[in-house]
């Protein structure tokens, strides 16, 4: 990690003592919407007065401990703490800069750092800073960069059934959904997450402010606040 970024250390957010659901609890992942037209003979939907803190629809989340799984919903888990603090060594499969993911991550390291220039925002195992997409959506989860855009900025995709290692984040935070080509990104406050290809080495933020549309993700999907 270069100088000056740094994990948060605010236990008001580490997961597991967040004042939301804790950790070890499972996350449903919803399929892509394929359409934004009410069923038939249902009543119109309405907007929220505010946006909600955590994805609702596709990509939310739910405590289902000591429950069944949900039918019809494949699932990941959230675990307190880094990989190395349980235990776990590399990275997951996580790859950096331009290379190519060519499979989803096993698990996936969401950690909240600070940096000279930025205040919160996610890293992964890498510490390769995650970003967040405008014209993507989040109430429901879907994403607008498909194609050569993904090539440029590579989902955050993980396997279905992956652990997801998070610190500084609220479990209420955490979604996936599943992309139109059948893959899980996962999402933060509903917002699909991604690395920057530009991004070669740790703690980098290359990406920040591409196009006024592409910024650091803050722990609760929001862009993260530059530091002045």
């Amino acid at each position: 990690m270069r100088p000056g970024v740094r994990a948060l250390a605010a236990a008001a957010v580490l997961c597991g003592l967040a004042a939301t659901a804790g950790c070890g609890k499972v996350v449903f992942i919803g399929d892509a919407p394929a359409s934004s037209a009410p069923p038939a003979g249902s009543a119109p939907a309405t907007a929220p007065a505010t946006p909600p803190p955590a994805p609702t629809a596709t990509g939310g989340s739910q405590d289902f401990s000591g429950t069944a799984q949900p039918p019809g919903n494949n699932t990941l888990e959230l675990v307190d703490g880094t990989a190395a603090d349980n235990g776990v060594s590399g990275n997951g499969g996580t790859v950096v800069g331009a290379a190519v993911q060519q499979e989803p991550p096993n698990w996936v390291q969401l950690v909240a750092v600070r940096s000279r220039t930025l205040d919160a925002h996610l890293v992964d195992v890498n510490q390769s800073t995650l970003y967040r997409f405008d014209k993507d959506g989040a109430d429901p989860s879907r994403t607008a960069c498909e194609g050569e855009c993904a090539v440029t900025w590579p989902p955050v995709t993980i396997k279905q059934g992956g652990k997801v290692y998070v610190r500084g984040v609220r479990p209420s935070a955490v979604g996936g959904f599943k992309r139109p080509d059948g893959t899980v990104q996962l999402t933060i406050g509903g917002w699909p997450i991604y690395r920057y290809s530009g991004d070669s080495a740790p703690g980098e933020e290359k990406g920040q402010g591409i196009g006024g549309t592409w910024f650091a993700v803050a722990p609760n999907g929001q862009k993260a606040v530059p530091n002045r």
